[in-house]
């Protein structure tokens, strides 16, 4: 009975006849190549339209959000830092290349400008080994590289970013990376786990993934992205929008060379009490150590998973 009535084709199943209407199978063509046709998840220039705007904001968010609760990531640090900074030994190689050329070419301005710029870099390069250290101390803390109470975060790219993520990775635990969508190419580091690294078309959809679960920020020196991201963490604790967490900054020299916070007291732009809403420190044991003991002086475990920070 079932294959009789299989057999049976509906109304709607097939077009009208061209016996009824020659026209009927090309306007019935028509209509089914219009764009009005489409189903509106396969219809690209409908949901990439100004009115569904408000709908891939809450698809930008969500699809992460998913991912991480699959994981059961419960808390992140995040490390901010510039994609610039690179290794020593592919800073020195840089640094010996610029050389060479000068030999070359020693009164080439440009070639001296590049060379003050790489002696720059082959300075902070140490920031490079100093964040894949941290990247290592968060993935061995708690019960260990398979605990994911507390997961690292980067922004997903390379630099400071890839330093941290490949800490992590030399332990064996996992680590999120929240890449951007950006005008040019854009590679995520090798060492995120595959399924924890996230792509966003909307920045501030990726902030809010980078504060949502974060219970410490770890900022390395960096450039204008680094600064954003610090500097709206700081106006969302000052302002209460979010709860207090340590934040640290790894390079007390770079720090005070770059921002004078201390001007900010003096013009009365802020007050005295929200210098210390952050702090300074050298290297990435000291930056742990402070993290771990700023929650015991709160009686708060970091790896408790029924905690709440």
């Amino acid at each position: 009975m079932r294959k009789k009535m299989e057999s049976v084709k509906f109304p709607w199943q097939t077009p009208k006849s061209s016996e009824e209407d020659p026209k009927s199978l090309e306007l019935v063509n028509k209509i089914m190549n219009s764009p009005s046709y489409k189903l509106s998840i396969e219809d690209i220039e409908f949901l990439k339209s100004d009115d569904t705007r408000g709908l891939r904001l809450q698809l930008d968010y969500l699809k992460p959000e998913l991912a991480m609760k699959k994981f059961g990531i419960k808390h992140t640090i995040v490390v901010f830092g510039s994609a610039r900074i690179k290794e020593s030994k592919t800073a020195l190689k840089e640094l010996e290349k610029i050389k060479s050329l000068l030999d070359k070419n020693p009164d080439s301005k440009s070639l001296l400008k590049k060379l003050r710029t790489i002696e720059k870099m082959v300075e902070k390069s140490i920031y490079y080994e100093e964040a894949r250290e941290f990247g290592r101390l968060v993935g061995k803390a708690g019960k260990g590289p398979k605990d994911n109470t507390v997961t690292l975060m980067t922004g997903g790219g390379p630099g400071i970013m890839e330093a941290a993520n490949r800490g992590a990775y030399d332990v064996g635990a996992i680590s999120i990376g929240l890449n951007i969508q950006l005008p040019h190419e854009q590679f995520p580091n090798p060492y995120i786990t595959p399924e924890l690294c996230f792509q966003f078309h909307y920045f501030a959809i990726r902030k809010l993934h980078f504060l949502h679960r974060a219970c410490a920020l770890v900022v390395f020196p960096g450039g204008y992205g680094t600064l954003d991201e610090l500097f709206e963490t700081l106006t969302l604790i000052q302002t209460g929008k979010n709860k207090p967490i340590p934040v640290v900054l790894i390079g007390k020299e770079y720090w005070n060379r770059l921002i004078d916070f201390k001007v900010l007291v003096e013009e009365g732009t802020i007050d005295p009490e929200e210098l210390k809403i952050f702090i300074f420190k050298e290297n990435a044991k000291d930056a742990w150590k402070y993290i771990v003991e700023w929650y015991k002086k709160r009686g708060i475990s970091l790896f408790d998973k029924k905690e709440k920070l």
